[in-house]
């Protein structure tokens, strides 16, 4: 399977400025389809659409927050495994999309390194980077990490 590596941040905005929104729902719900593909070996994360539809309202707005956290958690996480050099993480949702929507910008940031870090990712495995054994720290085939500034 390949996986697409052509996400941005003002893809994911006119879009779903256009559709109202539902852009954005298929945008976070690729994301998460694709990284349960990525990484297997770590816990399943719930389709988006489960999320925005019917646990958002349920929970009063909790499950998302909870969603984006696990979500921005797994991609970092994926992201070290695989020898990826780029800063995402947990702490990345919580400083930039939480606490940046105080600056209005921050929300912006978050997507925009999102998008960057599912692109590079995505990339990695259509590169034929592979997958770890369960349990077992990811053989990285290159001879450096992989620098998104400098590809070679």
């Amino acid at each position: 399977m390949v996986f697409r590596t052509n996400r941005s941040l003002g893809k994911v905005f006119w879009l779903s400025l256009i559709t109202g929104g539902i852009y954005g729902i298929w945008f976070y719900s690729t994301v998460g389809e694709d990284i349960n593909m990525i990484a297997p070996h770590r816990q399943k994360t719930m389709h988006y659409c489960l999320i925005c539809f019917l646990l958002s309202w349920l929970t009063l707005g909790i499950a998302p927050i909870v969603w984006f956290h696990k979500i921005s958690a797994k991609i970092g996480d994926t992201l070290r495994e695989r020898g990826i050099n780029y800063d995402f993480g947990a702490s990345t949702y919580w400083l930039w999309n939480v606490l940046g929507s105080l600056i209005i910008v921050g929300p912006f940031i978050y997507i925009h390194k999102l998008c960057n870090a599912m692109n590079l990712l995505c990339g990695s495995q259509n590169r034929g980077a592979g997958q770890a054994p369960y349990g077992q720290p990811y053989a990285q085939p290159y001879s450096q990490p992989y620098n998104p500034y400098n590809p070679q």
